[in-house]
């Protein structure tokens, strides 16, 4: 039977040289996670937030945007029909989603959710943010029409009017912002009946008749504004 004998020594230098290589290499792990954490942190900070930050490229047809200090994307799902952009353009829309991918974070945006039209409403519209006028329901079929129900919390202030602007200014600043789309702005009443007319506006309503203990309601129109009442994709 033969033996073989190895000598496998590693001297001090080399030692020293493969734990700094070791040291090294955990430490650039440790701070990537630590700045993987604090832009999670600062982005989770701001979900539900508008954001700003111009169209870096193209993913198929999804939209990478460039922020300060990550990629974000805007899925077709969340991109309005219609709309159109190109690299290097500015862009706003609403952070919707924040998660942490491997040593990456990933920034859903979005132009077709309805809480942007409800954020770009707080924005442009002072009474809203000092709580004189609020926002009571939205609905919206993006690219197309965005309905708002808003309530005056204060006697003295016109809900609908303080929305719309001195000559409609505001809304048409929010209009620009959507490219266009339809607003519509209702005032939102305690009373189901008055209620359901406004809503359907601007279809003209001939006869409505409540159930409250079926929580149904029958709406009577014309044939020529069923259409009209009922919406696009049923949005009244």
């Amino acid at each position: 039977t033969g033996k073989i004998e190895t000598n496998a020594s590693l001297t001090l230098e080399q030692l020293g040289r493969i734990a700094a290589q070791t040291f090294k290499q955990v430490m650039i792990q440790k701070f990537r996670e630590v700045e993987r954490n604090q832009v999670y942190g600062d982005y989770e900070a701001k979900k539900g937030a508008i954001i700003v930050g111009s169209v870096q490229r193209f993913e198929g047809p999804h939209m990478i945007v460039s922020l300060n200090k990550v990629e974000a994307v805007i899925p077709r799902s969340e991109q309005v029909p219609g709309e159109s952009y190109r690299v290097g353009d500015r862009i706003r829309a609403l952070v919707a989603e924040v998660k942490k991918k491997g040593q990456k974070v990933r920034v859903v945006l979005s132009r077709a959710n309805g809480d942007f039209v409800k954020k770009l409403f707080e924005a442009e519209v002072p009474e809203i943010q000092e709580r004189l006028v609020e926002i009571r329901s939205i609905a919206r079929e993006p690219g197309y029409r965005t309905k708002i129900a808003v309530a005056s919390l204060n006697d003295k202030v016109d809900a609908v009017g303080a929305c719309v602007g001195v000559r409609g200014a505001r809304i048409k600043n929010i209009v620009e912002e959507l490219s266009g789309e339809k607003v519509d702005i209702i005032r939102f009443e305690n009373d189901p009946g008055s209620m359901i007319k406004n809503a359907l506006k601007p279809a003209e309503v001939a006869n409505i008749m409540l159930s409250n203990e079926q929580r149904r309601v029958r709406v009577i129109v014309t044939k020529d504004q069923l259409s009209l009442a009922i919406g696009k994709q049923g949005q009244n």
